[in-house]
């Protein structure tokens, strides 16, 4: 218990975290403004990225918006950025923030149908090679349609609410009494082995599903954050990004199955774990149990569920209003054909994005930082000094290494804008073009006809413009395939990663830091040679 009044201060700030955490954050508090005076806000900027990246790194330490948020909002009182620039890039990238409220919102209350489906799966098919399958291409199928995170939320559901019935029944307890699914003592020590091998087999399951959130994730226009940000900038609506990335994404969901096929069959990497089948009939007849409860109001909120995913698909297939706003009507469908009436029911859906949202604001902080002080000139420079094929793979490059160590939104975020920023420059250099940063907004614009909007152009530059805007698209592609692809790696690049590792799931399956980084490991080396190898070729 804290002993004085600044005590209790030090022991509030920022909580649990670690003591040599919070000293961390309050150095950097204490260094920059010295840094702004002494040697300029260039090298104070970049050291305010690198401390900001560090905050991303150590999520499992302290979430990255209490500490992140006090470097932004002391980077603009010391005039690095403006508030005015913050509320320009969350304007901006509204349809990012309205995707992420509305959105994950809306497929919280699909999480039935979801977990009918992944259960029915564990429970009916046989071979762990097929399943393993499922799991990935389920994972990365929804995933493409909807929400990584919600979709991993569902995974670990699944999986805890069967281990729980397992671990319960296997320790004498009943389903309702206070237990405590990390301890063992009750466990007769004949079926600590079974226990130890379906540990396994969940962890298994846990990696293979979220991998496919990252193959399904992609793909898409809302498979991830960052790809609707890259969207917006580019004005690819659900169609054309699917095709603008195809030949990156498809060779890449082939190489990521394949995997998972090889791993399972040659027991690599810590994965091959079997289902004990003892534990499968126990499992069967809890699920049955469970579906014999559902009655007919819970299989018509399934029905409905169904129903509503179907107009999701085709909502985001044909681009019937912005990602975000059909969120909304997957909300109001469901709330209403489903009797979800009341405020408290309501709110719990907001719970799980609202934090990230936050954080993605931050985001746009530093954002406006590297904007006004230009800190991204020189690597932008000298990456886009590069030509062909050989700059495409130094994007997708420079993308996956930083988004292993940082999270792949913010590094999308820096990348796409400040490429787009140069492409404005390089139009400005083009004869005959007037308003440089206009003509880029028309040929973005995805209600006009890039072609069109070329043709417009005078002769003797269509060509020079259509080539620039094309070897644009690559680049944006390089971006989104790169920090997608290798952010596999480590949970601090996929949201989907660090939901599961801090999840209630990951210490009764003992599914660490270390251990999760290994089963990635295989994905990380095929999923990252086969994106660098289509960008370097499929490209042009």
């Amino acid at each position: 218990m804290p002993q004085t009044l600044t005590q209790a201060f030090s022991k509030n700030f920022l909580g649990n975290a670690p003591n040599w955490y919070k000293m961390a954050i309050m150095i950097f508090l204490i260094i920059n403004p010295i840094l702004m005076l002494t040697a300029g806000p260039f090298i104070a900027g970049w050291v305010l990225i690198a401390e900001f990246i560090f905050t991303l790194a150590m999520a499992l330490k302290c979430y990255p918006l209490p500490a992140g948020g006090l470097l932004a909002i002391e980077a603009v009182i010391m005039g690095m950025t403006s508030p005015r620039t913050v509320y320009h890039e969350a304007l901006t990238n509204f349809p990012v923030i309205l995707l992420l409220i509305f959105m994950v919102a809306g497929i919280y209350f699909m999480k039935d149908f979801l977990q009918y489906t992944f259960t029915r799966i564990l429970t009916r098919v046989q071979s762990k090679i097929i399943i393993s399958l499922l799991f990935c291409f389920a994972g990365a199928f929804l995933s493409a349609f909807l929400d990584a995170l919600t979709v991993t939320a569902v995974i670990i559901a699944v999986a805890y609410g069967f281990y729980n019935v397992y671990h319960r029944f296997a320790s004498g307890k009943t389903p309702t009494c206070s237990h405590d699914l990390c301890d063992d003592v009750a466990i007769k020590e004949h079926e600590r082995a079974d226990l130890k091998e379906f540990r396994g087999f969940l962890r298994n399951l846990m990696m293979h599903g979220a991998v496919g959130t990252a193959l399904g994730g992609v793909c898409t226009l809302v498979g991830e954050p960052q790809n609707l940000l890259i969207g917006e900038v580019m004005g690819w609506h659900f169609v054309p990004f699917f095709l603008n990335v195809a030949h990156v994404s498809m060779p890449v969901l082939v190489i990521g199955l394949l995997t998972c096929m090889t791993v399972e069959k040659f027991h690599l990497f810590g994965y091959g774990a079997k289902l004990p089948g003892n534990i499968r009939s126990h499992l069967l007849e809890t699920a049955i149990e469970m579906e014999s409860k559902r009655g007919y109001q819970g299989k018509a909120q399934l029905i409905v569920q169904a129903l509503i995913g179907v107009w999701l698909i085709l909502a985001l297939a044909f681009h019937l209003a912005e990602v975000g706003i059909i969120g909304l009507s997957v909300i109001v469908f469901l709330t209403a054909f489903n009797g979800f009436i009341d405020e408290h029911q309501l709110g719990p859906a907001f719970e799980e994005a609202l934090p990230f949202t936050a954080l993605l604001v931050v985001f746009f902080s530093i954002v406006g930082v590297i904007h006004d002080q230009h800190l991204f000139a020189p690597v932008m420079h000298l990456v886009l000094g590069l030509e062909g094929q050989a700059q495409l793979a130094a994007y997708y490059t420079a993308n996956g290494l930083l988004s292993m160590i940082s999270d792949n939104v913010f590094v999308a975020t820096v990348y796409i804008s400040e490429t787009k920023l140069h492409f404005v420059q390089l139009l400005a250099a083009v004869p005959g073009v007037t308003d440089a940063g206009a003509l880029m907004d028309k040929l973005t614009d995805p209600l006009l006809a890039r072609t069109d909007v070329i043709a417009s152009l005078p002769a003797g530059i269509q060509d020079q413009v259509s080539k620039m805007m094309t070897h644009f698209d690559h680049l944006a592609v390089a971006i989104n395939t790169g920090t997608n692809i290798p952010s596999v790696a480590t949970p601090n690049g996929q949201a989907a990663f660090l939901f599961l590792l801090t999840s209630a799931l990951a210490p009764v399956i003992r599914l660490s830091y270390g251990r999760m980084v290994v089963l990635a490991l295989p994905y990380t080396i095929t999923m990252s040679i086969t994106g660098l190898a289509a960008t370097y070729f499929f490209s042009w």
